[in-house]
């Protein structure tokens, strides 16, 4: 091989060296947080189990805004220092009878009956700050952007550079003889 091959091919192995540990890094995270994330349902340290209410008739049920305001008080009555949380969103469960109150801050979750409004469980959802670590969205939405476009584009890289380093010198000195014996 050339001098200036060989000096290519070590720079070309250095940035794939380092982008590897980079992407490495990025791809442990959000593989262990895709694992845990799949096993949510499964343990209830990660996501509280579903609750069964008392109708899946979603006409037997109170109105939506009865339910958070019974929740939202509920939280405020049992929780210390959660004045300041309110409400994320709601998951309405017809098929259990039940809604999801899940709050903005503490990753509070109240599941409370469509028909009756008792407070059925209450508990933390660690799924969902793993499910902000697995995408980048726990430091800000624009790093979730540039981090997962970067990991994306750096595995396809790698895989083109690794392949190259693999069998680019190869080329080289099947070409190299085959000119010889020209």
């Amino acid at each position: 091989m050339t001098e200036d091959l060989v000096l290519y091919l070590r720079k070309f192995r250095k940035v794939h060296r380092v982008l590897g540990i980079v992407i490495a890094i990025l791809l442990l995270i959000s593989a262990v947080t895709g694992i845990l994330l799949a096993l949510k349902k499964e343990f209830a340290f990660l996501q509280p189990p579903t609750q069964k209410g008392g109708s899946e008739l979603l006409s037997d049920w109170l109105p939506v805004d009865d339910l958070a305001n019974k929740a939202l008080a509920h939280l405020h009555d049992n929780i210390e220092n959660s004045e300041s949380i309110n409400i994320d969103r709601i998951d309405i469960r017809p098929s259990k009878g039940v809604a999801k109150v899940i709050f903005d801050e503490g990753s509070w979750e109240i599941q409370i009956d469509g028909v009756s409004a008792e407070i059925l469980s209450i508990g933390k959802r660690h799924s969902d700050w793993i499910e902000h670590l697995h995408d980048g969205s726990i430091i800000s939405d624009g790093f979730k952007l540039v981090s997962m476009n970067f990991l994306g584009f750096g595995a396809i890289l790698l895989i083109i550079s690794g392949t190259w380093l693999y069998y680019g010198p190869g080329i080289y000195r099947r070409r190299k003889r085959a000119k010889r014996y020209d």
